[in-house]
């Protein structure tokens, strides 16, 4: 959440909140900077396109992603490794547009035209060149083999087919069925698209010369980390069958088959430290300029604000708000708007900006000293609690929703509205970014004295976290002299 999150839309409706769970998924990557490329593969930062779809999509995932992310090493290190898959893959007449977006998530995805796009919190969780090429390969076998343009074309005949069904059949259970068919039909394509970029990707990647089993590498770390970041220690397994990707044990078994067939272990380039080296001071976690998520807390230092949500939550910081999840169904957002002077809280939460609100549920309050209104609001089969506290000219919304509103639901909203603070001086003194530092392994090193050295994590999930981003199991050994990332502020 950014330093101006004070000028979110105050009207913003309420009903908007029943999609907080939903996140940006799929493959993407771009940057401002020119970098020159010693070859003639037509890479750009930041060029023209003439694809409408790609340029009319651009500006709003570089916006929802927090802004292009800058950064010298980084941008070689990809240009680099476009380069050769260009001139590998399976038109290397293909011209592409690259941006590196400014967001600790863990993603990439791919417009039509070419727009690839990937997060520096891809960029900091692979662990040499080979992984971060195979995350691009996969990106641009989707432009190569135009699934963005097959996908929007069913889409669109999907919804002219159940709009026809809606129109005619007057069975409403007929309807639903003929709907959840559609659905389950466009399911099945983008999971076909997905597999089929994997194959052309780890293809791509072989002959591009780096090592195609990294495919299957990496995509185990990001399971791992998303279980780490979920604070899922069973993640579940079960195929999701409306899920745009299939899930990651069935993709990395197909991915080390597709690897097999190319040849053992051990063939291609990984490039470990030479990768490493362009990632040291890359920033880790939020950017400053969005506050820091810190644990269970979030902390503004430029805002001079926090708050904890209760054990149980996940926390994720966007560019918009700051959203949080049980995992139950029970989900937090929390952003702020610009107040009138003039204008108290109870009458600005009668402003229109939230359906459904219940008239007699509006409770003047304070806050940790500060002037607060809290109320409740029904719309769509949703509960909603919100929680309105003003400093200064601002005013702070926490909006909390669930469909199943059970004295838990209420305890939860209490525990999080009345944990919102101004931070202290010396708090927001302390308060600094991540970065990852690149160090090499010791004789006398051990991976709990490495973790030791990390900062920004609960002392009892650095050594997890350690062996996360390193790319380490409970079977690997440290190897003297290999380069490993370490988590500082």
């Amino acid at each position: 959440m950014r330093t101006c999150l004070h000028r979110t839309k105050p009207h913003a409706r309420i009903a908007m909140t029943v999609a907080l769970g939903v996140a940006l998924a799929g493959c993407q990557l771009t940057s401002s900077s020119n970098i020159p490329l010693n070859n003639n593969s037509r890479v750009f930062f930041d060029g023209n396109s003439d694809a409408s779809i790609g340029a009319r999509e651009h500006p709003r995932v570089v916006a929802s992603y927090g802004g292009v992310y800058k950064n010298a090493g980084a941008e070689e290190a990809v240009a680099k490794t476009v380069g050769r898959l260009v001139a590998a893959s399976e038109d290397p007449s293909q011209a592409y547009k690259v941006t590196i977006l400014n967001s600790p998530a863990v993603n990439a995805f791919a417009l039509p035209g070419g727009y690839l796009y990937v997060t520096r919190g891809l960029l900091a969780l692979a662990n040499d060149t080979s992984e971060m090429a195979a995350v691009l390969s996969h990106e641009m076998a989707h432009v190569t083999a135009h699934h963005g343009a097959a996908r929007q074309q069913r889409e669109e005949a999907t919804a002219l087919a159940s709009k026809v069904v809606t129109n005619i059949v007057d069975d409403p259970a007929e309807v639903e069925a003929a709907v959840a068919s559609s659905q389950r039909s466009l399911a099945r394509f983008t999971q076909a698209q997905e597999l089929e970029a994997d194959s052309i990707g780890v293809r791509t990647l072989a002959r591009a010369g780096y090592d195609p089993y990294a495919a299957a590498r990496f995509l185990e770390s990001m399971g791992r980390f998303s279980d780490y970041a979920s604070a899922r220690a069973d993640a579940n397994a079960a195929p999701d069958f409306l899920s745009t990707h299939p899930n990651t044990p069935n993709r990395i078994a197909r991915a080390i088959r597709e690897a097999r067939q190319i040849g053992a272990p051990g063939i291609g380039e990984q490039d470990r430290d030479e990768y490493l080296s362009k990632l040291d001071g890359m920033l880790f976690g939020d950017d400053p300029l969005q506050g820091f998520v810190r644990g269970r807390s979030f902390l503004h230092k430029a805002l001079g604000i926090g708050f904890t949500v209760p054990k149980g939550f996940a926390l994720e910081n966007t560019p918009q708000a700051v959203l949080a999840s049980d995992g139950k169904g029970t989900a937090l957002r929390f952003d702020g708007a610009d107040l009138k002077t003039s204008q108290s809280l109870s009458e600005y939460i009668n402003t229109g900006w939230i359906n459904g609100l219940v008239e007699n549920s509006i409770r003047t309050t304070t806050v940790n000293g500060l002037p607060a209104v809290t109320a409740t609001a029904l719309a769509e089969g949703w509960s909603f609690r919100i929680g309105l506290v003003r400093k200064g000219s601002t005013v702070y919304r926490f909006i909390l929703a669930t469909r199943d509103p059970s004295q838990g639901f209420l305890s939860s909203f209490e525990e999080i509205l009345t944990s919102f603070r101004q931070l202290s001086p010396t708090e927001q003194a302390r308060l600094r970014p991540l970065s990852v530092r690149i160090v090499k392994i010791h004789s006398r090193d051990t991976v709990h004295a490495l973790a030791r050295r990390m900062s920004g994590v609960a002392p009892s999930r650095r050594a997890e976290l350690f062996a996360l981003i390193n790319g380490q199991t409970a079977k690997s050994q440290l190897k003297v002299g290999q380069s490993v990332k370490l988590i500082v502020d």
